[in-house]
């Protein structure tokens, strides 16, 4: 059984983003406010697929076009996002949109097609016949019913550590723009030798999704030290932009700040903390591990459209770490300029 493929349109949004919903392996990140943002803000070609059977959707597939003279061609499900792929009633359906991005792949002269998967089941099921990579893990844990239930939750040594940032002078805000964010979350990413997303992008996400998404920022004073823009579906909240000022790591702000994010999301009513993905072995990795979530390995399931080996684009690359250690040492503003440019093609 085939259907018809088509691609999205803005008219056709509600209906895909229903299909999302409703569907039991449908992410936040499959919706397609991210379709809008990327194209507004990072002027990226977007292939949001899907497949219609007596007018209804029967499968989705957002994918997106990265063209960089430094980092070459690829089409990404999804980039700067977490979770991608397919979303289909049956697997017959599946099969029809992998076809015909194998085609689309052609078509565009791309070196590959990379799907972010969650469910290694699901990798399995794509008969790419190509070797899937697992260079990322997913954690997250349950929200425990009262405050002080979320903190005895905790892993005892991070326990510890939330303990003692509530006896220095923090507080926290919600706030209802991302100018704070920005410029801390700009300062993060800078001292870990990342380029950082254009404002403009950030700022769209804030906008598409302004009735699921909230930036909390954590004050030491008057002094913003920590912030994160969090994302809420499905029950779950999905702190997916943040980090703190160098003042951080001593005020211990940023542990303070997923409580207090833990304890306004439990207000909201959500049940559980996503605490999205991180490079197994990486300091992220190990500082979720501290918290005492359980790493879940995440596959990345690659098509080469013209074989060879799989692309090996992440920071841990031996032949990225001079321009990492130079970029550590950039004045922010000069981060702030420059990033956007980079970022926009490290999706």
């Amino acid at each position: 059984m085939t259907g018809m493929i088509k691609t999205l349109s803005m008219v056709d949004s509600v209906q895909w983003d229903s299909y999302v919903k409703q569907h039991p392996k449908g992410t936040f990140y499959h919706l397609s406010g991210w379709k809008e943002a990327i194209e507004f803000a990072l002027d990226h070609r977007c292939y949001y697929l899907y497949v219609t059977q007596d007018e209804q959707i029967k499968a989705v597939l957002p994918l997106v076009l990265l063209d960089s003279v430094l980092f070459g061609r690829s089409l990404v499900s999804t980039p700067f996002c977490i979770h991608g792929g397919v979303l289909a009633d049956e697997e017959c359906y599946q099969a029809q949109l992998i076809e015909f991005t194998k085609t689309l792949a052609n078509e565009l002269n791309v070196e590959f097609v990379e799907f972010r998967i969650a469910d290694s089941m699901d990798s399995e099921r794509f008969g790419l016949a190509t070797p899937a990579q697992e260079s990322h893990a997913l954690f997250g844990c349950e929200i425990a019913n009262s405050d002080e239930a979320i903190l005895a939750s905790i892993k005892k040594k991070q326990r510890a550590v939330i303990r003692q940032s509530m006896k220095s002078n923090l507080s926290y805000k919600i706030e209802d723009n991302i100018d704070n964010l920005f410029d801390i979350y700009s300062q993060s990413v800078r001292n870990l030798g990342s380029p950082v997303f254009s404002k403009k992008f950030l700022q769209r996400l804030f906008e598409n999704f302004s009735k699921q998404c909230d930036v909390l920022t954590v004050y030491s004073g008057a002094r913003p030290v920590s912030s994160v823009m969090s994302f809420y579906y499905h029950g779950q909240v999905i702190p997916h932009y943040g980090g703190g000022t160098v003042a951080a790591r001593d005020l211990k702000s940023n542990d303070f700040m997923y409580y207090q994010l833990m304890c306004h999301a439990r207000h909201k009513g959500c049940h559980y903390f996503d605490f999205g993905r991180s490079k197994v072995d990486s300091g992220a990795y190990k500082y979720k591990k501290h918290w005492g979530m359980k790493p879940t390995p995440m596959v990345y399931q690659f098509y080469l459209n013209n074989g060879g080996a799989l692309p090996q684009r992440n920071p841990n690359n031996p032949k990225y770490a001079l321009v990492i250690n130079l970029w550590k040492r950039l004045p922010l503003k000069a981060s702030q300029v420059f990033g956007p440019m980079l970022s926009k093609y490290l999706g």
